[in-house]
This record gives structure tokens, C-alpha cells and sequence, in this order.
């Protein structure tokens, strides 16, 4: 595999971006984790000499309005994250699970109903992170196309023009605002309600700009990321029967089969991307300042030297540190909220669907293309 020969001969190598510029991309798990954790490696995508990712003026998912309106790092970015952070517990999302479960069900019910075969991504996998982010946020579900339509032109790096970045952002803008203002004047039991008075040690609370970028960042990665995670679970669990079979007489490993599939998944997406001002060691190579980094974290999380057999799918792996979520100050804030929809999702399709099955051979899925988080265009299945 071309991530074990990087791992082996180039740690360290030198990738070109659709922009035409290059980045320092990492594929050891030590190193990714390394840079991830260091605070020193900050997502300052707008400094002058660091690399693009695309050419085009709204500057893609890592450098635009929103990623530059929320503080990057230090101490602002610590704030940011406290604030927010504190509505994301594996506490409170335990108390989600029981919503989460009913929703669930009857998306599969609907999904039966239609009959087979089914996109289960369509049915299942995209309906309900849209369901469990907009009840979060207290945005309308019937709002969703639109959501989806603004996600994906955001995180796609090849689809769309400049100009076509630029107006869903300025749309995305201006419905998050006004969605804002109504909250502001009538509060309601959601987070973006509570983010609105929420106040650090110091009494500070968040910016009119930082709410409307939080409030587009939660949805953005709320549904997106984890309706592709659904997808791509379930498709690795059904690859192999015997994967499927073994959590049918084994519910108590759906915890673990979820890092599991976290682990193994090979379609994250691009990986995430840092920047260094300073000239810093990764391993044995030197990174000089000015160094634009891509982590990837799917190539790390199958480094035989943090994995043992890490080519293989183990269900009932554990420990698992995978870095699928990062790593650090900057790790996946909703990641508890992520699991939880994966494990529900888990549990809800093998008592639902013992028999669920793919309706293609596995290698005929379709990969979609240029999108940060990757993903499946769909999940033909029967049962």
C-alpha cells in the first residue's frame, strides 16, 4: 500500500494541492499525532506564504469567512472552545440518546416501507445528522436541502466556481444571522439560544460574527461528516458478512466496532491542515518556518507501528487511539454527539435489519469525489 512505502521511505512528502501549491503531507501516526497536539502547528490558513488549497478568492472550507471569523489558536481559541465545548459532553449526549434511538426507528420504518432495494445514505445516513444538529441548533429540518446544498458547495474542493463559493456563503451568512436575531428576541430550549448568553470567567460572552460562524460550523460538520461516517460504517460492517454477523450474536461489541470503523475508515477526506512560523523536527525531518502541513489521519490510523495487524478490521479492538476525530486543541468538538448517532444508528439497524445486506458488490460503491470529508454517493442495500 502507498501509505505503508511513505510510512517507510518519506515520512515527510511534499504534495501538491488543487491550487497548485504545495504542502508537507504526514502519513506516520507518531508524527500526525505530534503535530495535531503542538500548539506551535496553528490552522493560521491566512498567513502570508501559507499554502492554498484552492485557487479560488472565497478560499475553501479552511480559509474562508467563517474559519477566519472564529480565533485559530491560543488563548481566544481555548475561550472559543470552553464555551462552546461545555454543551457537548458525553453526558448530555447520553441524555440525547433516547430522541436520537426514536428518530432512528422511524426513519427505518420509512425506509422499509418503501421497499427494497434502498439507499440507506439517502433514508438513513444523511436524514438523520440533519434531524439531531438542527433540533441542537434550533434551526428548522425543512430548511435541510438548503443545508445541504450550502455544506456542499463549502466542502467541496473541485465542483464549484468562485463566484458560486462566494454566494452560498454570502446566503449561509444571512440565514444564520437572521436565525440568530429571532433567537435573540425569542429564546428557546437550543444551543445556539444558550450561546447567545453564555459568558466566560470573565463575563465575555461570544461576537455577533463568532455566533454566526459557530452556529454554521456546528451544522456544517453536524451532518455532513457524520452522514458519511453512517454510510461508510455500515458499508465496511456489510463488506464482509462475517463482521455483521458477529455484532448479530455480540451487541456488546457495537461500542467498540464504531472505533473500529472510525479506525479503519480509509476515506477521511483530505486530513487536516496546519501551519508553522518557526522551523520545527517532525521524526527526523526538519520542517522549516513557513510550512504548510496535511495530517492524514487515515493514513496514520492504519500505522503498523501504533496498530498492531492494522490492515485488518478487529470489532473488538481496544485500546483504540485512532485520530480520526484529531488530536489536541483543535480535536472534533462534537465527537461524543458523532459517536452516539453512530452507535445508535449500530444498534437500531441490527435489531431492525438483522438481515441487511449490500444490494452491489462492495467494490462497485461510488466514492464521492473531491469532497474534504469523502464519502459514498449513496448505500444501495436490501434485506
Amino acid at each position: 500500500m502507498e501509505w505503508a512505502t511513505l510510512r517507510r521511505e518519506c515520512p515527510v512528502a511534499r504534495v501538491t494541492m488543487p491550487s497548485g501549491d504545495e504542502m508537507s503531507l504526514l502519513t506516520r501516526y507518531a508524527d500526525v499525532k505530534q503535530v495535531l497536539s503542538d500548539p506551535r502547528f496553528g490552522r493560521r490558513l491566512n498567513a502570508p506564504g501559507a499554502a492554498r488549497i484552492t485557487d479560488t478568492e472565497s478560499g475553501g472550507l479552511f480559509n474562508n469567512e467563517m474559519a477566519n471569523t472564529l480565533p485559530q489558536g491560543g488563548q481566544e481559541h481555548l475561550r472559543w472552545r470552553r464555551l462552546v465545548s461545555r454543551w457537548f459532553t458525553a453526558k448530555r449526549m447520553t441524555a440525547a440518546r433516547p430522541r436520537i434511538e426514536a428518530m432512528a426507528g422511524r426513519l427505518v420504518d420509512a425506509m422499509v416501507e418503501e421497499g427494497q432495494p434502498a439507499d440507506l445514505k439517502a433514508s438513513l445516513a444523511f436524514p438523520l445528522p440533519v434531524w439531531v444538529i438542527c433540533d441542537l441548533l434550533g434551526v428548522p429540518e425543512s430548511d435541510r436541502d438548503r443545508f445541504a446544498r450550502w455544506s456542499d458547495t463549502m466542502l467541496n474542493l473541485t465542483r464549484y466556481t468562485d463566484d458560486q463559493m462566494k454566494v452560498a456563503q454570502a446566503e449561509f451568512n444571512e440565514y444564520m444571522a437572521g436565525h440568530i436575531a429571532a433567537r435573540r428576541a425569542e429564546p428557546g430550549d437550543d444551543l445556539l439560544s444558550r450561546l447567545i448568553v453564555a459568558t466566560d470567567a470573565e463575563g465575555r460572552g461570544l461576537t455577533e460574527a463568532e455566533l454566526v460562524a459557530t452556529g454554521q460550523g456546528l451544522l456544517v460538520a453536524g451532518h455532513e461528516t457524520t452522514a458519511n461516517m453512517i454510510a461508510k460504517m455500515v458499508a465496511m460492517l456489510l463488506a464482509d458478512r462475517r463482521r455483521w454477523a458477529r455484532l448479530l450474536a455480540d451487541r456488546s461489541l457495537i461500542r467498540t466496532a464504531v472505533e473500529e470503523a472510525l479506525r479503519f475508515d480509509s476515506d477521511l477526506g483530505l486530513g487536516m491542515v496546519r501551519y508553522i512560523d518557526q522551523d520545527v523536527e517532525i521524526g527526523d525531518t526538519l520542517v522549516t518556518d513557513g510550512t504548510t502541513v496535511l495530517c492524514d489521519m487515515a493514513a496514520a490510523n492504519r500505522d503498523e507501528t501504533a496498530f498492531e495487524r492494522a490492515d485488518e478490521m478487529d470489532l473488538a479492538r481496544s485500546p483504540n487511539p485512532h485520530l480520526a476525530f484529531g488530536s489536541g486543541a483543535h480535536s472534533c468538538l462534537g465527537q461524543a454527539l458523532a459517536r452516539t448517532e453512530l452507535q445508535v444508528v449500530l444498534g437500531v439497524l441490527l435489531d431492525r435489519l438483522p438481515s441487511l445486506d449490500l444490494a452491489v458488490e462492495a467494490e462497485n460503491l461510488q466514492r464521492i469525489e473531491g469532497l474534504v470529508v469523502g464519502g459514498l454517493r449513496g448505500l444501495p442495500v436490501r434485506w
